[in-house]
Order: C-alpha cells, then structure tokens, then sequence
C-alpha cells in the first residue's frame, strides 16, 4: 500500500484561468481518474493545518482524539497558568513538554485517562509487514531536539552516539536521524531483523500491548537497509537525495519535492517494505527566494511541471517492478486547502503571470498584481485596557488569556467582543470602481461551548484555547510589529493561508487506486472528509484498529466484491446513515458550522444574556450530537468490521433524530 498526502496541492482552480495543481499534473491525475475514484469534495479538519489534517487521515480520528486539536503549533497553560507554545511536529510518543505539562502531545483520553494516541503502524507490524515513513507528521522523528522531552533523547536516549551528534554538532543530525523511518514487524524477514542499529519501537500506550517490536529511525540507518548498503537514496530522476549541505539522507520538509518523497517511496516499496507513507510539499512556495508564488507564476508552473514529470517517472519505475493497480493500494490525498492572498496576475510574455513582490504598506494602493498575506499585529490593533493574553500565529489564531480564566471571565468577554468588532482595509476585495475595501478581521468566533462542537477540545485541559477567532483569510495575525513597515501591511514571504472555515480551505480531495477500488473517475458528489481514509483502507487489506475510528468506510469506491457483506445488506440505508452521521458530526458538517454561526453571534454579543442563552443551545445540542454520532459510529463500525448488518428500523430513526438535531442548529444559526 502507497499512501501519499500532499501539502496545500488543490484540485479546484484558485484562478479561473490558470489549471489547477492536480490538472497541471496529467500523470497523476489521469491515474486517480482513469483508473480509481477521486473524490473532489472532501473536507479537512478544524483548526485547518498540516499537522492535524494529515494526523485525522493516518488515524481516522478527528483532533479531540489525536491531539492535534490546535496546529502546526499551539499554547498550552504552564503551572503558573500562563501560556506558552510549542510545535505540534513531535515524534509520535513525546509529551508537549516534560516539566511544564508532561501529558503526551498525541493525547488521546478514550481510556478516560489522558494516554498516547494508538499508533497508525500497528496493525500492519502486527499483521507481518514493515511499515515506512517518508516526512509524514510525527511517525518519524521530527526534530533533533536533546532536551528531556526532544525527540533525539525520547527515542535514542542521552549519552547514545547518536543523541551526542545532535547535541555537540559532530555530524548533519538533522539529515541523518529526522524525516525517515521504518517500523517493523516482528519477523525474521523484517528490516530490523539483525540490524544493529534497530531501536526498541515502545508504545506504552497502545490498546494490546506492543512488545518486542523495532524500529529504524533516520536516513543514516534507513538508506543502506533499503539499498543493499548504499548511503544514498535515488530521486525519481535517479540523483541522489541530498541536504543543502550535499549530505545523503533526509533534505528537509520543504525539500521533499516530489522527486525526492517519491524516490524515497519506490525504493522502500522495492526492497520489501510493503506499506509506504510519505508526504510531498507544496509547490506554490519558492524556497530558493524565500518568498510566496501566485497562480500562473513561471516558478509555480515549472515546480507543478517537474513534480509531473517525478509521478510519471515514478509510475514507469514502478511498473517496471511489476507494483501496479493491480497488485497495490494507491492512496493519495492533501492535508488541507488554502486561500490565495493576491490580486490579479499580470500576463507575461512567455504566457505565464506575473505578481508585485514587494512589501505594501498603504492597503488602499496596492497594485492590482499585488502579492502577499496582510500581516497583523493583532495587539495594536485593540483598544487599551485588554487583557495579557498570546496567540497561536495564524489566520485563525487560538486565544489564550494569561491566568486561565473561564469563559464568562468579564475581561474574556470584553476582549472576544473587541477582537470580533475589528476591521481594515483589505487590498484584495475592491469595488467596481477598484477601491480597496474595508472589511471585518473576524469571520467567526468559538470558545470552549463551541471548540467542544468542532472537536477542538482534548484530554488535555491545558490546551484548551480561551476562545478561537477565525479570521479573514486575506490576514494573519500575530502579536508584535509586522517587519513589512506598517500595521497591518502586506507581507509578500507568504500568500498561501489556511487554518480558517472558508470552502476553499475546508473542501480538498483524495482518491484511490488499486484492488477493490472502483473505476469510478470523478467523484464530486459525495461529502466525505479526511477521517474516511483509514477505515476505508483497513477494510480494504483485511485489518483493523483496537478503537473505533470517527471516519467510515467509503462503500462509494468500493467494488462489490471488496466490500463486507454487512455493508451490501441495506446499502441504501447504509449510504443515508453515513452522510447523516458526517453531517452532524464532521467539523466542516452543517452542524458545525451552524452553531459556528450561532457562536459568532453569541460573542460578539454585549448582552450576556443572548450569549448565556446562545451558549446553552449549543452546549446541549453537542452533547445530543454526541451521543448521537456514537451510536452511528458504532452501528457503521459493527458493519464494517464485525460482520453485524445495521438493524434498518434503528438505522432509520438515527437518520430522522439527526435532521432533527441539524434543524435545530440550523434554526439556532438563524437566530
């Protein structure tokens, strides 16, 4: 099985002239298209960001139950009750930090103590196959970190030769230990059977125990085990994979161009490794210039270009090896969409477009092909008298008010109401006459009633935002003074934004080929979200997790033959109760947004008894949802995993009592 997440790769156009990145790239589209189905409207995660959108499809769990409920960083309450931050990206076992909150940054808390989230390899090394990672969100080490809670001393351990070339510099750390791995199965044909550099794979979390099993962390031991003792993987286009520096093994996370994932991919896949994970980045930043691509760019076109030529070298390479369709799962997604932060493309001679890379601080004079993020300070923009409070830095920032205080704290309310009442002028929304406009900075507004509704909230108590404001995607906000000469003003580093609810960074895609996949082309109907993945893949290969996934399986890619039985039996009504159930509880459903909807209103509210009334709607609204999706899952999961066909009468009237919950938001959100 080859499963391939993509960042910030979009199937729908951000321009209406310019071919989308998926179109751009025939080979692989062509493939998902003409042999699998591609689902074109499936949805992320909230908050919409690498880390949590690719950690739902590896788990098919949404954040409250892998942790990564606020991402790619996030705050947390030290003891003091004061926030700071951290990084999401941390090996799978690390804790967020060992002594200010020694909880685990994969928090789960189904045991109803707060534990490590149950580790996506696991059915497979149990099931006999080694399992690969290539840059994909914390199954590899993510950092060369030597601190007590760092990934070089969780999993080599202080004092180790390799913790000692992270922590005094004596080799590329970073190369040769962060980025690659292999999990492996407890076999004598395994990659870590008799190698010496093999490290005891602990999970002492996991649901059943996992004892005995290695791992292989980093290109320096990953390379010769895959190569027959070579130090270097070859990219598709058979050169070396190299970092900055000219050293073999990992290049970097915005280095895992096509070209290089895909090497990395073939090349496990040919030497035994029979289920591949990697991650490819996104091709509208120009890491060479430091600087943000629009649609139409010469270098964005010439990046989509080679990353097309990378999937048909790869596809020829494959098939060469006799690894096809026919004999191999092909899953491919992207972690989440994005905003264009940009005017208009100028035509260029060579037919490409052309865009003002330069800072603006006048937002009212910007030109037409300007490009950039309108970067805030969030802090000046508000009155005096506020709160001390941090952010997560975002287009979405998560609120965390110094002392911890509740909701209902006055100065919370106050500040909630003041962040939601700000404007400026946006560069990128104009009049007929094409003057710049003055627009709202908040697009919505959530505390903890409403975080709990969007499945923002987890077993750790700490991490639990005072209140999140989405914002207008245009900006992204910060709390010191932009380095682009005014506040706000435009940044041109970065264009690309998302962590917000607005479709075109919620709606993404994902499409799969291989055994028991239909030819079913397009699929743009079909309301599925990234959770969906992993049980539609276990099902597929035999297996299955010890928990229950929040995702279902996507009978509508199915052939007959490959889908369970129980399914089949009233497969219509399997069809309704699955979109209910993604409807009332998915975070981009119309439930979650509804009461979004409501939730804005709320805060923004100076009567505290609209918001105290509003709140309560929500908050017994979600726990009737709750208790409603449980019963869904667990009828769908029965069916999919256990052999029980869904009893029709109960399916029935959990599909009625859910058009009555989403009645009921909708109504709220109406006012």
């Amino acid at each position: 099985m080859i499963n391939v997440v993509f960042d910030n790769t979009h199937f729908n156009r951000d321009a209406p002239n310019v071919a989308s990145d998926l179109e751009q790239m025939p080979h692989l589209l062509n493939f998902l298209s003409a042999n699998g189905t591609l689902f074109a409207n499936d949805h992320t995660i909230l908050i919409s960001h690498t880390a949590g959108g690719i950690l739902s499809s590896l788990t098919g769990l949404y954040p409250d139950r892998q942790g990564q409920t606020v991402s790619n960083s996030y705050d947390y309450f030290k003891p003091d009750h004061n926030p700071t931050f951290t990084s999401s990206f941390k090996y799978w076992t690390d804790v967020v930090d060992a002594t200010n909150d020694p909880l685990p940054n994969m928090v789960n808390g189904d045991s109803g103590l707060p534990k490590t989230t149950p580790a996506p390899w696991v059915p497979y090394t149990r099931a006999g196959c080694d399992f690969g990672g290539v840059g994909t969100a914390n199954i590899e080490l993510e950092n060369t970190s030597t601190s007590p809670s760092g990934d070089m001393t969780r999993v080599f351990g202080p004092g180790s030769p390799e913790w000692n070339e992270a922590r005094f510099g004596t080799g590329p750390a970073q190369t040769d230990f962060v980025g690659i791995a292999i999990h492996c199965a407890s076999s004598d044909s395994s990659k870590c059977a008799g190698n010496a550099h093999a490290k005891p794979d602990t999970l002492l979390d996991e649901p059943g125990g996992y004892l005995g099993y290695q791992a292989l962390y980093g290109a320096k031991y990953v390379d010769p085990a895959i190569t027959g003792g070579n130090a270097c993987v070859n990219d598709t286009a058979g050169q070396p994979v190299r970092d900055p520096a000219g050293n073999c093994g990992f290049p970097g996370f915005d280095a895992m161009l096509a070209k290089n994932s895909l090497g990395y991919v073939a090349q496990m896949q040919e030497s035994g490794v029979p289920i591949t994970y990697a991650y490819i980045s996104d091709a509208h930043d120009n890491h060479n210039l430091a600087r943000a691509s629009g649609p139409g760019e010469a270098d964005y076109v010439a990046q989509l270009k080679a990353y097309d030529d990378a999937f048909a070298a790869f596809f020829a390479r494959l098939a060469a090896d006799g690894i096809d369709q026919s004999n191999t799962l092909f899953v491919f997604t992207a972690d989440e969409g994005d905003h264009f932060a940009g005017g208009i493309g100028t035509p260029q001679a060579d037919g490409s477009l052309g865009y003002t890379h330069a800072a603006c601080t006048n937002l009212s004079a910007c030109p037409a092909d300007q490009i950039g993020e309108v970067l805030t300070n969030l802090k000046g923009l508000l009155p005096a008298g506020e709160p001390a409070f941090d952010i997560h830095f975002d287009s979405s920032p998560t609120v965390y008010v110094n002392g911890q205080p509740g909701r209902t704290d006055a100065s919370v309310r106050m500040l909630e109401r003041d962040m939601g009442n700000l404007t400026s002028v946006d560069p990128y929304v104009r009049d007929s006459a094409g003057q710049a406009q003055t627009v709202s900075l908040a697009a919505a507004l959530a505390d903890p009633v409403e975080e709990r509704a969007l499945h923002m909230i987890n077993a750790d108590p700490n991490r639990t935002p005072t209140f999140t404001m989405f914002g207008n995607p245009d900006f992204f906000f910060q709390t010191f003074a932009p380095n682009c000469g005014a506040n706000p003003c435009v940044n041109p580093k970065f264009a690309w934004n998302h962590g917000d609810i607005q479709a075109e960074i919620g709606t993404t895609w994902s499409g799969l080929v291989g055994p028991g996949i239909k030819q079913g082309g397009i699929d743009a109907q079909t309301w599925t979200d990234h959770t969906n993945l992993r049980p539609t893949i276990l099902t597929l290969l035999g297996l299955k997790d010890d928990y229950s996934p929040d995702g279902r399986v996507l009978i509508e890619a199915l052939t007959t033959d490959a889908t369970p039985l129980s399914l089949i039996q009233h497969r219509e009504t399997v069809r309704r109760l699955s979109a209910m159930y993604e409807q009332v509880n998915a975070s981009f459903g119309p439930f979650s947004m509804d009461t979004l909807t409501a939730s804005t209103r709320a805060l923004k509210s100076s009567d505290e008894s609209v918001y105290g009334s509003i709140e309560g709607s929500i908050d017994s609204l979600t726990s009737q949802r709750d208790s409603l999706a449980g019963q869904m899952k667990a009828a769908l999961n029965a069916a999919a995993f256990d052999g029980q066909p869904l009893d029709e009468q109960q399916a029935k009237d959990m599909i009625a009592q859910g058009q009555a919950l989403l009645d009921q938001a909708a109504a709220l959100a109406a006012g």
